[in-house]
């Protein structure tokens, strides 16, 4: 079994008109020889990705899905131009090949970069690599401290100024996930009122702007095969932006599964986190604020809202399960782990309020006799 992440089999419904790119392409002057070989990933809930393998080339396609959309989301062009513009400050980053903004070739917008060949962390670390306790807390430092690098890139007067409105970032996100979350909302989740309130309430100044990437997870780290607690790409900069660092790491942190986490979130774990060697969140949380330098009395709600934030995305990809937009049967489930989440922010509000913890305990209940379990 190759460690090497590999595409799989293309999706029922999600098959890609190769030879239409493949037209597209040479026309943009890109040498391709020899039959295409076309996979694709299934690490993804949000964008469909793709692998082109030819004989001289190895390619990747990244675009949108299909069904309802955010109006902000899938922007296949932002996504194209960040990481071109952010290349030459941050090395970790795929060589952009083409943009294709002519409907007319697959029905949306789409780009092509060139394949990064590397292993992808996910839920489970290959066995092959044999890492021990010692190579795992390395390769979470080493994790770590790629955000942090690019938390400091200096994006002044460059194209990446353009990326975000910057200052007033947090007040933003909390209005604007709100807003999400009431558009994607189905019968069969909990409104979040009390989480969303309490959000509102306890929205701090900017710590600092910066380039954040958004979707910070080690299933979106490409590691050096040769050498695999090194990092040699960041993948998926859709959501990437001008925004405050303290949010992105709170973001960051609502994916990051402790071992002793309910089994809700062990069971949909998507990177290797509950092994041993690697930080917990309090442990990440101190190490970052201690080799940045930033301060924050207020860590509760960034915390919060990066689980909210999650729980929108989740939100988001199961509508269009739910509306039959998509048939991929990973998101089937997503409603438990939204319920999940919900309790999982109100209890972390609970440890400040009594009445949050209240509503946690009440939602819990909830929770077991939708599973059928005993509490």
């Amino acid at each position: 079994m190759s460690v090497i992440d590999l595409g799989g089999s293309v999706r029922q419904g999600e098959e890609l008109d190769s030879i239409a790119v493949e037209t597209w392409l040479k026309k943009q002057g890109v040498d391709l020889q020899g039959p295409v070989e076309v996979s694709q990933y299934s690490g993804g809930a949000s964008n469909w990705t793709y692998r082109l393998k030819y004989q001289n080339i190895d390619l990747i396609l990244r675009r949108p899905p299909k069904g309802t959309k955010a109006k902000s989301a899938h922007d296949m062009a932002r996504e194209y131009h960040v990481q071109k513009n952010l290349a030459p400050f941050y090395s970790v980053l795929p060589e952009m090949v083409a943009l294709c903004q002519d409907e007319s070739v697959i029905g949306c917008d789409f780009y092509i970069m060139k394949r990064i060949e590397g292993i992808i962390p996910r839920a489970k670390l290959p066995p092959e690599l044999q890492f021990g306790e010692a190579e795992i807390h390395r390769l979470c430092i080493n994790v770590v401290d790629k955000l942090i690098e690019l938390h400091e890139v200096p994006y002044q007067a460059t194209e990446l100024e353009k990326l975000g409105k910057g200052e007033g970032y947090c007040r933003r996100q909390v209005e604007g996930w709100n807003a999400r979350y009431e558009k994607a909302r189905t019968l069969n989740v909990p409104s979040f009122k009390f989480v969303r309130k309490w959000l509102l309430k306890n929205i701090p100044n900017d710590s600092k702007t910066c380039i954040i990437h958004n979707d910070w997870r080690f299933d979106n780290i490409i590691l050096d095969p040769h050498n695999p607690t090194e990092i040699i790409g960041v993948l998926d900069w859709e959501m990437a932006t001008l925004g405050d660092p303290l949010m992105d790491l709170g973001s960051a942190l609502a994916y990051w599964v402790e071992a002793t986490d309910h089994q809700i979130f062990k069971n949909t774990r998507r990177q290797p986190t509950h092994l041993k060697g690697m930080l917990t969140r309090e442990q990440v949380i101190h190490y970052y604020l201690e080799k940045t330098g930033l301060n924050t009395e207020n860590w509760a709600f960034y915390e919060v809202f990066g689980i909210f934030r999650l729980a929108v995305i989740a939100q988001q990809i199961y509508y269009r399960y739910y509306h039959q937009q998509t048939n991929n049967p990973a998101f089937k489930d997503f409603w438990i782990v939204i319920h999940a989440l919900h309790i999982r922010a109100l209890t972390r509000i609970g440890k400040q309020k009594i009445e949050a913890n209240t509503h946690a305990q009440k939602y819990m209940t909830k929770l077991h006799k939708i599973l059928g379990k005993e509490k």
